[in-house]
């Protein structure tokens, strides 16, 4: 999220928008990353256990990333519009979870939507926090075809380091100390 860490809101559903999968755009993904005949050939996957092409399910979560960084992009040019100061995002750690739930098919219409779950401080980065984000991804039909659990870091406002810290940053910026704090001697 591009809020500060204080102010993301546990549970508060953000929608990413939606996206209409063709047959074109299957192919074509497949072709490139993910090569296998029931996302390649129509005819052949007319006789797979799916009756028919599908999507990758690589397809739909590089769509549903995609919509998840857009938003983000948004959101932080929304809060300088009005004159405040977007929190940072950091990187992801991992997927914790992630499944796929249905095909999708050429015409779906996929909507996807991010909902932070629980946050802590983080233990091991100071200044961060850890978000863990579920997001989800839902037909036209309202059925669920996507849901990954998702951990990203999201930097504290109103983090100041600790007085150790601050002291070892002064020091490695003088010219005497900072070259052997940076040897280790």
């Amino acid at each position: 999220m591009t809020r500060w860490f204080e102010e993301i809101v546990i549970g508060e559903p953000v929608s990413l928008g939606s996206h209409s999968f063709t047959a074109e755009e299957i192919m074509r993904f497949a072709e490139r990353y993910d090569p296998q005949y029931f996302h390649l050939d129509p005819e052949l996957a007319r006789h797979s256990h799916f009756g028919g092409l599908v999507a990758s399910g690589w397809h739909t979560v590089s769509v549903g990333h995609r919509k998840m960084v857009d938003a983000l992009s948004a959101e932080e040019e929304r809060l300088r519009a009005l004159g405040q100061e977007p929190g940072v995002s950091g990187p992801s750690p991992g997927v914790n979870a992630m499944e796929f739930k249905a095909p999708v098919r050429p015409g779906d219409t996929v909507s996807y939507e991010l909902t932070v779950t629980g946050k802590r401080k983080s233990n091991s980065l100071p200044g961060w926090g850890l978000l863990f984000n579920r997001l989800t991804a839902t037909n036209q039909h309202g059925r669920l075809v996507y849901r990954a659990d998702l951990v990203a870091f999201s930097k504290l406002r109103d983090y100041r380091p600790p007085l150790r810290l601050r002291l070892l940053a002064v020091l490695a910026r003088m010219p005497l100390i900072g070259p052997r704090l940076k040897r280790g001697a």
